[in-house]
């Protein structure tokens, strides 16, 4: 089976695009995986897949998929070059767009040819579900640790994140932390784990141990639960600039029960074409 593919970043948070509405493909965990694989196929942090919607108020289906063939819920970097794509592509002529996930429906629009703004929807800051292992909601929870016992945030953008805030995001312990929190017996469904520094009230610097990959140079979903869960602490003003090493994103966040906007980049990389 030859595949027809687009490379994309945001950030440098790298993806492989499918179209399934113009080519019929299936893909399985071992073709993921061969595509996610650097040095023998493409290589991508997460896989999105463009599939004809479900149900007629949205005008796709998107899913993504991890390196490690996992399916994830959500991605606001991918949801970026999501939107990016489908109109470069001319499958759609809109530029607010709304789209189905396994999370939820989701709705972006494209501010102009490489900047969009996905409303990312109101985070989920229930522990059941995160899913995290909890009595009750609370704006910080302490989490046992190989290195003791640590202070984070617990939230959903649709997937779960795990956020703690560091002085430094050059000396945090990401390397030994990240794994074993994304592992950590009270996520049921593993964690993204963020590791946040504050600047000032709106500017934050941040690294990410993403779920199913390790760490990225962006991550859209850990930048806004960053902001989340440094707003709950009285940490942070409405308007954020999170600084990740890949760059910078927007975001704002009015506070509980509220909906969610990001605004960043989608840049194209380049198509290609591969037999599976």
């Amino acid at each position: 089976m030859q595949l027809r593919f687009s490379k994309m970043h945001g950030l440098g948070n790298d993806f492989v695009i499918v179209d399934l509405i113009s080519q019929r493909a299936e893909l399985g965990p071992d073709q993921i995986r061969f595509l996610g694989d650097r040095h023998r196929g493409v290589g991508f942090d997460q896989l999105l897949l463009v599939e004809p919607p479900g149900s007629p108020d949205v005008d796709f289906r998107y899913r993504i998929f991890n390196a490690d063939g996992s399916e994830a819920g959500q991605c606001g970097n991918g949801a970026r070059c999501f939107a990016s794509f489908v109109r470069a592509r001319r499958l759609t002529g809109k530029s607010r767009i709304a789209v189905e996930t396994c999370s939820g429906r989701l709705e972006m629009e494209v501010l102009g040819a490489d900047r969009v703004r996905v409303n990312m929807g109101v985070p989920v800051l229930e522990p059941g579900s995160i899913p995290f292992a909890a009595p009750a909601p609370a704006d910080t929870y302490l989490l046992e640790t190989s290195a003791g016992t640590v202070e984070i945030g617990a939230v959903s953008m649709g997937n779960p994140h795990a956020v703690l805030v560091t002085e430094s995001v050059a000396d945090a312990p990401l390397a030994g932390l990240g794994p074993e929190i994304e592992h950590h017996a009270r996520f049921p469904e593993r964690t993204n784990v963020g590791f946040m520094e504050i600047v000032d009230r709106g500017h934050v610097r941040l690294r990410v141990h993403e779920r199913g990959v390790g760490e990225t140079s962006a991550c859209g979903t850990g930048a806004c639960a960053a902001v989340v869960v440094g707003r709950l602490r009285g940490l942070l003003d409405a308007e954020v600039e999170v600084e990740l090493p890949g760059g910078t994103l927007s975001v704002r966040w009015e506070g509980r029960n509220s909906e969610l906007f990001k605004t960043g980049p989608a840049t194209h990389v380049f198509e290609g074409r591969i037999n599976l």
